[in-house]
């Protein structure tokens, strides 16, 4: 069923995936593998020993290439070597927290990451397809109730969200300069960037993330504390956005230029809720627990956004993307995935999952 997905663009196809042992990087790498793809991966160690890359077991199942995104003489050498044709850069520093203690890491890693890649794909003939992921964060959040649309403001608060934002406009240059849409017929390449809302799944075990607090409370008999149960976010499976990015990759390549831009992957506004009402619905699934409001010592705490939602009626209108799962089924798909990971062979499980969103998918068309 998966190959014949996306027009079986992905078959025998040369993919480059940056951040490749990462949390949307290894299901996203899975799924290209599943899908015929030669996989190559660019990235640091995982987080710890139970991410979902680690057991999966992907280093033995794709080119696993350990680096920092920083480095670009390397990350050439990685793009001469193998010869991408399709290049999917995910590799970043993804937690608003951490920022504020490693501003001048976040904006090295974040913007010059994305040069470096931006730069080797203007060096390397064979890339023809790149998608950039960023963030819903990249806008300038006005804490209103409407979705951003694409070409709203862009800006960030933090230095996380204000780095993907820079990260943004690096694209955009790039594209103006390198790769515009108009001089298609000579460069022959085309570049995407891709914003999409709070992505949960199994496999996660960052610090500062929602899902991964619970799943350790839970874990341990403890209470969840959750430090800001009123901000609201547009929660989605980790499968949502990466069908979105994989949609659009492959309808750049068939259908040419007028794909190229930046494009939003969010869910259906009935999918953004309050962190406690994720935190409950988690709860509910795993079958017992607890959480603790820690809003009121947290009033102290750094600048988080209160309310964030993306409109991506662009990507539900010109790519026929829309969400397959709804609010009850993301949360199941995810606790399934962490009450099963211990008794279960990793891979499979994921492959699983997948298998069942992609019937999802099709229903949802």
């Amino acid at each position: 069923m998966l190959n014949g997905m996306f027009n079986h663009f992905y078959k025998d196809k040369t993919v480059l995936v940056t951040g490749h042992t990462g949390f949307k990087g290894s299901w996203l790498s899975l799924w290209l593998k599943e899908m015929g793809a030669r996989v190559i991966g660019f990235s640091l160690d995982p987080y710890t020993d139970r991410d979902n890359f680690v057991l999966c077991g992907l280093t033995d199942k794709m080119v696993d290439i350990r680096g920092d995104i920083r480095d670009f003489d390397t990350l050439l050498q990685v793009f001469e070597d193998y010869k991408p044709e399709v290049v999917f850069h995910l590799a970043a520093q993804p937690l608003v927290r951490l920022s504020y203690d490693e501003p001048r890491e976040t904006y090295d890693i974040n913007v010059g990451g994305t040069v470096n890649v931006l730069e080797c794909i203007r060096k390397t003939e064979s890339v023809k397809t790149a998608v950039m992921i960023t963030t819903d964060k990249c806008y300038e959040n006005k804490e209103w109730i409407w979705g951003y649309r694409e070409n709203d403001a862009l800006g960030g608060y933090d230095p996380y969200s204000s780095s993907k934002a820079a990260a943004e406009l690096t694209i955009s240059g790039y594209r103006n300069s390198f790769f515009h849409p108009k001089d298609y017929d000579k460069h022959g390449k085309l570049i995407a960037s891709v914003r999409a809302g709070n992505v949960i799944g199994g496999g996660d075990w960052s610090k500062d993330r929602i899902i991964p607090d619970c799943i350790r409370a839970l874990e341990t008999g403890q209470p969840i504390q959750v430090r800001n149960p009123a901000a609201t976010r547009p929660w989605q499976h980790v499968l949502e956005p990466l069908s979105g990015y994989l949609l659009l990759a492959s309808r750049m390549a068939s259908e040419g230029a007028k794909f190229a831009g930046a494009w939003n992957f969010g869910p259906d506004f009935d999918s953004i809720l309050p962190v406690g009402k994720i935190v409950e619905k988690v709860i509910s699934y795993w079958g017992s627990g607890q959480w603790l409001d820690l809003s009121e010592q947290n009033k102290s705490a750094v600048h988080e956004a209160t309310l964030l939602a993306l409109d991506c009626s662009k990507a539900k209108t010109l790519l026929h993307w829309k969400p397959a799962l709804n609010m009850d089924e993301t949360v199941e798909f995810t606790v399934d995935w962490y009450k099963n990971y211990k008794s279960s062979d990793v891979y499979t499980l994921c492959l699983n999952q997948i298998k069942a969103f992609a019937k999802k998918m099709e229903e949802a068309t």
